[in-house]
Parts: structure tokens; C-alpha cells; sequence
């Protein structure tokens, strides 16, 4: 299936990507427009569109778009939960909320700034998401 949002990829457009991979759509195909062009374009290729105002799979008050595709989903795994907490204080920059939330928003500006493509920048930072992902089920069995 196409997925598609808005270009220049931070937090939130590259968990959710790496969500929708991982856990619900392993061949999934993403594009990146400019704002703009989300509708329009998701239209024309029969695209699912998130993280982009006005459609479906986007912020629902505190929740960013991840936490509202798992919720969509009906995603109950543990570590991806937790996982969620800290996308979720990166994505709305309320790093209270989880320790980590800071690091992941500098590691998302570092990597933005090293690989504007954003199809370049999903593929390397999918490693970090599934280091984060593997850290978060290690710390899901030790509570």
C-alpha cells in the first residue's frame, strides 16, 4: 500500500513510518509532498495520508499522529507502547513528560541535517527506531 505526508521528515514522519512497517503494512511504499499536495496527491495515487492537517491519521489533542495510529490499529504491544511515550514528548516538544524525549528530538535534527531526502533519512534512521524499539522491550521485562 502507498502511505503519504508531508516532506522534510522529523519525529512523528519518521515513527510513524517505521510503526506502519514494523507493525502493520511491511510493504508499505511512503511519499513525501509538500503540504500543500497531501490531499491531492493521496487522491490521485490511492494513498493513505498521516501526519497532515485534516486527514484521519493525524494529531487528536495530546496525542501526535503515532500514538493515534496505534490507537487506530489497535496496537497493544508493550514496548511499543512505551515506545510511544517517548515519540509522543519529542514529536509535542514536552520533554517532562519522558527523560529521553530531548535525545530523539536531537537525533531527528541531526539526521535532517545530514540527509535532507527523506526516503535517505527514513532508511538510516529506522535503525535508530529499532534500537529504541529493542531498548524499550528490555525495559518492559525488567519492571
Amino acid at each position: 500500500m502507498k502511505w503519504i505526508t508531508r516532506s522534510h521528515v522529523h519525529v512523528d514522519r519518521v515513527a510513524c513510518p517505521w510503526l506502519i512497517k514494523r507493525f502493520i503494512d511491511s510493504e508499505a511504499q511512503f511519499l513525501f509532498v509538500p503540504k500543500s499536495q497531501v490531499a491531492e496527491v493521496a487522491k490521485k495515487e490511492g494513498a493513505i495520508p498521516f501526519d497532515s492537517p485534516g486527514v484521519e491519521l493525524d494529531h487528536e489533542g495530546d496525542l501526535c499522529t503515532f500514538d493515534v495510529i496505534i490507537k487506530h490499529y489497535g496496537l497493544t504491544d508493550k514496548a511499543l507502547l512505551r515506545m510511544a511515550r517517548i515519540v509522543n514528548a519529542a514529536d509535542t516538544n514536552r520533554f517532562v513528560i519522558d527523560p529521553l524525549a530531548a535525545g530523539l528530538e536531537a537525533i531527528a535534527v541531526g539526521f535532517s541535517l545530514r540527509f535532507p531526502d527523506d526516503k535517505k533519512n527514513l532508511e538510516y534512521q529506522f535503525e535508530v527506531y529499532d534500537a529504541l524499539y529493542a531498548w524499550c522491550r528490555l525495559e518492559i521485562v525488567s519492571e
